[in-house]
C-alpha cells in the first residue's frame, strides 16, 4: 500500500509539473536564441537589413530545434524500460548536445564575452608592439655604447700629439713633425666618428617619442568605453603607424656605419713621411709611427668587434595587426574565459538535467508499481468510470419481452430423452424461447 501511494504521488507530481517543464524549456530555448542572435550578428557582413533577417532566422531555427530536441528526449527517455533503448537515447542525446554546442554555445559565449575577448586581443597586441618599440630603440642606441671608447681614443691621440709637440715625449724632439701630424689626424678621425654618433641621438629620440605617442593612443583605445568594433578599427590604424616608426628606427641605427668607419681606421691608415732633419730623428719618427699604426689597428679591431656585436642583435620582426571578431577572439582566448563558456554551454545543456530528473522519477514510480497488486493499479476514478460503463452496457442490452416470439415446437420423444442421456442437467431446464403447452391446448391446435 505504501508503494502504491508513493508511485501515485510521483505520477501526480509529474503531471503537475508538465506546464512548468514546458515553460522552462521554452525559456531556455528563447535565452539561447537571443544570445545566438547577438553572436551571429557579429559574423555576418552586408547591409543592416540582410544581417538582421539572417541573424533572426538563424537564432529562431536554433531555438525551435533546441525546444523540440529536449521535448522529445524528456518524453521518451524516461519511458524506456530496457537498457539498450535507454543507452541508445543517451547516445543520441550526447550527439545532440555536441551539435548544440557547435551551432549555438560558442555564439552564446561570443555574445557574453566577445567584447572582453577582443579587448584582451588588443591588450596582448599592445604588449607585443611595446616590446618591438623597446627592442628597436635598444638596437638604435647600440651604437651610442661605442661613444665612450671612441672619445677616449680621440682624447688619447690628441694628448699624445700635444705632448709630442710641446716636449717631444715620443721622439725626444719637440716640434710639429710627422708624428704630431699623424696623431692629430687620428684624433680628428675619432672626433668625426664621435660627431656622427652624437648626431644620431636626436632622430632616435624623436622616433622613440613618436612611438610612445602611438602606444599611448593604443592603450587608451583598449580601455576606452564604446563599441569594440570602432575601437578595434582605430587601434589598427595606430598599429600601422607604429609599425612604420619601428621600421624607421631600425634604419636609424648607425652601427653598420661605425663598423665600416672602424675598419677604415686601419685599412685607410696613411702615415706621413718622416721629416726629421737628421737620420736619427727620422728613424725615431718612423719607429713611433709604426707604434701608432699598431695602436690604430688594435683600436680599429676593437671598435669593429663591438659594432659587429651590435649588428648581431636580433632584429625586430615584422608585425602586422590582425583584427578579430568577437567570436574569433572568444575561440582564440577560450582558456581565459572559462566562466563565460560555462555559462553559455549551461544555457543550452541545462535541459539534460531535467531529462535525468524525469528519468529517475519515472524509474522510481515504475519500481513502486511492480510491487502493487492488480487491484491497486485501479484508482477510484477508474472504478467509477468502469461502473458507469457497465451500467450503460446493461441498459443497451435487449429485454426478453422485446424479442420476437418463435413458433412452438413439440420436442420428439427421442429429443426429450437426449437431455437425460447427457446427465439430466439440461433436462430440468426448459429450452429458451420455448413455451410449454398442455395436452388440451395441443389438441385444440391440431387441425
Amino acid at each position: 500500500m505504501i508503494q502504491a501511494t508513493h508511485s501515485r504521488r510521483l505520477k501526480e507530481h509529474i503531471a503537475g509539473l508538465e506546464t512548468m517543464t514546458r515553460f522552462v524549456l521554452a525559456t531556455l530555448a528563447l535565452a539561447s536564441g537571443v544570445y545566438t542572435y547577438l553572436g551571429v550578428r557579429s559574423l555576418l557582413d552586408g547591409s543592416a537589413t540582410i544581417v538582421f533577417f539572417a541573424a533572426v532566422i538563424y537564432s529562431v531555427s536554433v531555438s525551435v530545434a533546441m525546444y523540440g530536441f529536449w521535448t522529445y528526449l524528456i518524453r521518451f527517455l524516461p519511458e524506456m524500460r530496457d537498457g539498450g533503448s535507454r543507452l541508445s537515447l543517451v547516445a543520441i542525446m550526447g550527439l545532440g548536445c555536441a551539435m548544440i554546442i557547435a551551432m549555438s554555445s560558442w555564439l552564446n559565449a561570443a555574445a557574453l564575452a566577445g567584447s572582453a575577448a577582443v579587448e584582451q586581443h588588443l591588450a596582448i597586441t599592445l604588449e607585443d608592439y611595446t616590446a618591438d618599440l623597446d627592442q628597436a630603440h635598444s638596437n638604435a642606441l647600440g651604437a651610442l655604447s661605442l661613444l665612450p671608447d671612441i672619445q677616449r681614443a680621440g682624447e688619447r691621440f690628441a694628448r699624445l700629439a700635444a705632448d709630442e709637440q710641446s716636449t717631444g715625449a715620443l721622439t725626444g724632439t719637440s716640434g710639429s713633425g710627422s708624428v704630431v701630424q699623424l696623431l692629430s689626424q687620428m684624433s680628428a678621425q675619432m672626433r668625426e666618428l664621435e660627431t656622427t654618433i652624437q648626431a644620431s641621438r636626436e632622430p632616435i629620440q624623436q622616433g622613440f617619442e613618436q612611438g610612445q605617442a602611438h602606444l599611448a593612443a593604443m592603450r587608451g583605445l583598449v580601455s576606452a568605453p564604446g563599441a569594440i568594433e570602432q575601437r578595434s578599427d582605430r587601434f589598427a590604424a595606430e598599429a600601422v603607424a607604429l609599425s612604420g616608426v619601428v621600421a624607421a628606427m631600425e634604419q636609424t641605427s648607425i652601427a653598420a656605419s661605425v663598423n665600416r668607419a672602424a675598419a677604415d681606421l686601419s685599412v685607410g691608415f696613411i702615415a706621413p713621411v718622416a721629416d726629421g732633419t737628421t737620420a736619427d730623428l727620422a728613424g725615431r719618427q718612423d719607429l713611433v709611427m709604426s707604434t701608432i699604426r699598431a695602436s690604430v689597428t688594435a683600436q680599429s679591431k676593437a671598435l669593429s668587434d663591438a659594432a659587429a656585436e651590435i649588428l648581431a642583435q636580433p632584429k625586430v620582426a615584422e608585425r602586422r595587426y590582425v583584427p578579430l571578431t568577437s567570436a574569433e577572439a572568444v575561440l582564440r582566448y577560450a582558456g581565459d574565459f572559462i566562466p563565460s563558456w560555462a555559462g553559455a554551454i549551461s544555457i543550452d545543456l541545462l535541459p539534460a538535467v531535467l531529462v535525468a530528473i524525469m528519468a529517475v522519477v519515472h524509474a522510481s514510480a515504475r519500481r513502486g508499481e511492480d510491487g502493487m497488486d492488480e487491484a491497486e493499479h485501479i484508482s477510484a476514478a477508474d472504478l467509477l468510470r468502469a461502473q458507469r460503463l457497465s451500467a450503460m452496457l446493461r441498459e443497451s442490452e435487449p429485454t426478453p419481452a422485446d424479442e420476437p416470439r418463435e413458433a412452438t415446437v413439440t420436442p420428439a420423444p427421442a429429443e426429450r430423452q437426449e437431455p437425460a442421456a447427457r446427465g439430466g442437467t439440461e433436462a430440468s431446464r426448459p429450452a429458451e424461447n420455448v413455451t410449454p403447452l398442455t395436452l388440451t391446448e395441443r389438441k385444440r391446435a391440431d387441425p
